[in-house]
């Protein structure tokens, strides 16, 4: 399974969706980017004359590159052999941030697996903006569910 079959499979779409590419994907990982468009649908409210992303929107893009594409990677035998969609419900995230996201910006994620056991997948996730200064990091946990 490529990166395009992944991203092909994210349950997401615009305007929902925060993978721009995957880098490198392994048993242990991932790293993504993403970049986001000032004309993205959540600019015009979140701060007037001062709009910065969410951090909601940050943790969403962290969660989709860092988990959701990293589960879809690691049950591709699965969703490869059948006409099966992976489903995915968030159980626990705690993000710490540092530093804001502009338009127009572009950041990376990087994950790496702390666990993966009966389709519950942990992960130590951050995000870091194109001058490698750390926007944000924790861990996300969610079920993998295949329908």
């Amino acid at each position: 399974m490529n990166q395009e079959d992944i991203i092909n499979k994210l349950p997401y779409s615009k305007p929902f969706l925060f993978v721009d590419n995957l880098i490198e994907i392994s048993e242990n990982g991932v790293l993504g980017n993403y970049t986001f468009k000032k004309n993205e649908f959540f600019y015009e409210g979140h701060f007037k004359e001062n709009p910065i992303t969410p951090g909601v929107i940050l943790t969403e893009t962290m969660a989709q590159i860092g988990l959701v594409c990293l589960g879809i990677f690691l049950l591709k035998d699965e969703i490869s052999t059948q006409e099966i969609k992976p489903h995915v419900a968030l159980t626990s995230n705690n993000i710490d941030f540092y530093l804001p996201i502009l338009p127009n910006e572009a950041v990376t994620v990087t994950s790496e697996k702390v666990y993966f056991r009966f389709n519950k997948l942990k992960c130590n996730v951050k995000m870091t903006n194109s001058k490698n200064e750390l926007v944000c990091r924790g861990t996300i946990s969610g079920m993998i569910i295949l329908k």
